[in-house]
């Protein structure tokens, strides 16, 4: 409607008067009650700020100013008096799920491959009380097998229940945990093995004939292997001096015995962890008691309303401390944890056979962790099926898509828009996930906006290491902005130290940056008989608090949130003094539906960038078409017309990223075969292992170079 300009200006400002009170008579109060007002006040304030006002001063959370938070309960100060509190709480609430195989066949692809396909039942589920049960139990039998208090013992498993009872025994014997990967290759194994000193190893069949057969006779101490497996294994099949059991006949034998638990101390080992590392060989973290206490109490004050009621999905490696950490926060709550893999998460998944469900629609998770790899997938994956609707399917889910996020960013819910549009999306994760937590490595901003938006549910990001049990910062639940990682957590402060080689300093306007250095009790013990990388990257100050070094370069922003805008080791400096962030160049490009993956590479004495790419293989074949040029997908990938359009598409994607022209790949190399961990290109959290891709792809690297 539009005002007469005719009317006495007395008039018009009565009318406008009454439109501004009608306005705030009819909006006002259902923006009270609709909760944007609060969601707002809670998404604007002030998360953490510096201890003291100077420059380099820690940050800490505002609701730990004056003393950072340590245990989870009171006098918990150990995990198995952690685990123990939370079995006599919901002793006979279910604790520990596992599917049911119904049955298992070999289907032949058209290319001649054979995938293994599963068809799964339900989850069957083990209570508090009897995994309290199965797992003193267990220690007992280790114990009569010869296991001490104090000596370490290795977990070599797949994510699964048996993995977390036997952490549970080991916790409560006082036995420090080692864990490996279970994609690490032999020479990697035997080296934790060995470092350790092992006698028992606990592991699966399957690792067992793959990986562990062919290097045990390089591990001279081993002298027993618990398989998790009902299975029967022939002596005959390994040395005299090594015996193979069943975890049910260890369990039986404790029962037997029943050897009491010598409890640990807060300062005691109570995990080994060897990370998969971007470089070298792996390095075994040493965490304590009250290191994983700390980590995980920080942890669970980040996620709201954590009860009962919720159900975690457990699917990443469990040797990795994101899921480690991720699923003592949900036990220590009486959630239950239903385990998976990455091969039967969803329905589309490798292992599922067409028309059976995947995990996620039986056990319907509100909780879940992901790392970046596995949430591009699903955004490209969903972007894709989105691309092949009809213009009036495609119009609306944009429409829909811009609408909810000029809403959540006002702080507004899309009720009906979640229903009739996105719960198609939703409903790939089971359809009940409230809170998605993604770390292991830095997650865009598109794939952020887009799950936050889709899944209808918060999803945030992590930033911790190893070295600090995983626990450094998440971002609040309110917190809609993408590319941060949230403000420190109660457990632990953060503070910038000076990086004078790459320009960043804690005094920079408006941000102040830096090298981020976290401290506090969860800060581990350093790395296992490698003191002289502990004294390179541990420090301790006056008070006894101890910091780790990161390498990763941060500012903080106003409101006391982290933001990761750099690392040390992805810094090359160009011939001609321009420094390029490989990092950033990843993460501009990574975005395009095209590339499944991207390594930037780049020497101090050349003048330009290179990239090495996984194109992904659907998207590859249709822009050969469009080019009118023929050839498989490996055939593509080595041909050099192809190198050329794709060439151009980065530039382009490169320019709508701000990237400078000097940060732009020049000359690339696109790679048919996928990097997994298995391959050795990846770490299991999928990071990029800069030194194998570099020695991988070496002859790519002298034709890029030399042919200048």
């Amino acid at each position: 409607m539009e005002l007469n300009d005719d009317l006495h200006p007395l008039a018009r400002y009565v009318v406008h008067l009454s439109m501004v009170l009608y306005t705030i008579i009819t909006f006002a109060p259902w923006y009270i009650l609709s909760g944007a007002l609060d969601r707002q006040i809670k998404a604007r304030r002030v998360k953490a700020r510096p201890v003291q006002q100077l420059p380099g001063s820690p940050y800490r959370s505002v609701k730990s100013i004056k003393n950072l938070v340590a245990v989870l309960y009171p006098e918990c100060d150990t995990l198995d008096k952690v685990f123990q509190y939370a079995t006599q709480k919901f002793g006979s609430l279910n604790c520990l799920g596992t599917r049911e195989l119904i049955n298992e066949e070999d289907e032949v692809q058209p290319n001649g491959k054979v995938f293994k396909k599963v068809i799964l039942g339900q989850y069957n589920w083990l209570t508090f009380e009897d995994v309290y049960k199965v797992a003193s139990r267990l220690g007992s039998g280790l114990s009569a097998l010869g296991q001490q208090p104090k000596t370490n013992i290795a977990i070599f498993c797949e994510t699964r229940a048996e993995w977390m009872i036997t952490a549970q025994a080991c916790f409560m014997y006082n036995f420090p945990i080692v864990t490996l990967y279970s994609t690490l290759g032999g020479p990697a194994i035997a080296h934790g093995l060995n470092e350790t000193e092992v006698t028992h190893i606990i592991t699966s069949k399957e690792l067992l004939h793959s990986k562990l057969k062919g290097i045990i006779s390089q591990v001279p101490l081993i002298q027993h292997i618990i398989l998790v497996d009902a299975v029967r294994i022939q002596p005959s099949d390994f040395p005299d001096n090594i015996s193979v059991h069943s975890m049910g006949a260890v369990q039986t034998l404790g029962a037997h015995n029943d050897i009491k638990p010598t409890p640990p101390r807060p300062c005691d080992l109570a995990v080994i962890m060897y990370t998969s590392g971007s470089t070298g060989i792996p390095k075994g973290v040493m965490i304590s008691h009250s290191n994983l206490v700390a980590g995980i109490a920080g942890m669970a004050e980040r996620i709201p309303s954590l009860t009962k009621d919720d159900t975690y999905i457990g699917y990443l490696p469990l040797a990795h401390v994101l899921e480690l950490s991720a699923e003592l926060v949900c036990v220590s709550h009486g959630c239950r944890v239903g385990y998976s893999s990455p091969q039967t998460l969803s329905d589309q998944s490798t292992k599922i056979k067409k028309g059976s469900k995947g995990d996620a629609s039986e056990l319907k998770p509100t909780l879940m962790a992901a790392v970046p790899e596995i949430m591009d997938r699903i955004y490209k994956n969903v972007m894709s099926k989105v691309n092949t609707m009809n213009r009036f399917q495609r119009n609306l889910f944009s429409l829909a898509y811009n609408y909810k996020m000029k809403q959540v960013s006002r702080g507004f819910s899309t009720p009906l828009c979640d229903r009739l549009i996105f719960n198609k999306v939703r409903i790939l994760l089971g359809g009940k996930t409230r809170i998605i937590l993604c770390g292991g490595a830095p997650l865009s901003a598109a794939t952020q906006r887009f799950m936050n938006i889709c899944f209808c549910c918060p999803v945030g990001q992590g930033y911790g290491l190893t070295e600090t049990c995983g626990a450094g910062t998440i971002t609040d639940v309110w917190d809609y902005t993408t590319g941060r990682v949230g403000c420190p957590l109660i457990c632990c402060e953060i503070k910038l130290k000076n990086w004078e080689e790459g320009g960043y300093y804690n005094t920079d306007k408006p941000y102040p940056r830096g090298e981020i250095l976290i401290g506090g009790p969860n800060v581990t013990m350093g790395y296992y008989k490698n003191e002289e990388k502990t004294k390179a990257d541990f420090t301790e100050n006056v008070d006894g608090e101890r910091w780790f070094s990161t390498g990763d370069i941060g500012e903080f922003h106003q409101d006391g949130v982290l933001q990761i805008i750099d690392r040390k080791k992805d810094l090359v400096k160009l011939q001609a003094g321009e420094y390029v962030s490989l990092g950033k160049v990843e993460a501009a490009l990574k975005n395009l539906s095209l590339i499944e993956n991207i390594c930037a590479y780049a020497n101090s004495d050349e003048s330009y960038v290179i990239g090495f790419i996984v194109p992904n293989q659907k998207e590859l074949l249709q822009l050969a078409e469009k080019s009118k040029i023929q050839g498989n997908f490996e055939e593509l990938c080595n041909n050099p017309e192809i190198e050329k359009i794709v060439l151009r598409l980065i530039s382009d994607s490169a320019k709508a990223a701000s990237l400078e022209k000097f940060e732009v790949p020049m000359k690339i190399r696109l790679s048919p075969e996928q990097w997994t961990p298995e391959t050795g290109l990846v770490t299991d959290a999928f990071k990029l292992k800069r030194k194998e891709l570099k020695t991988h792809y070496q002859d790519d690297i002298e034709r890029m170079y030399g042919g200048k």
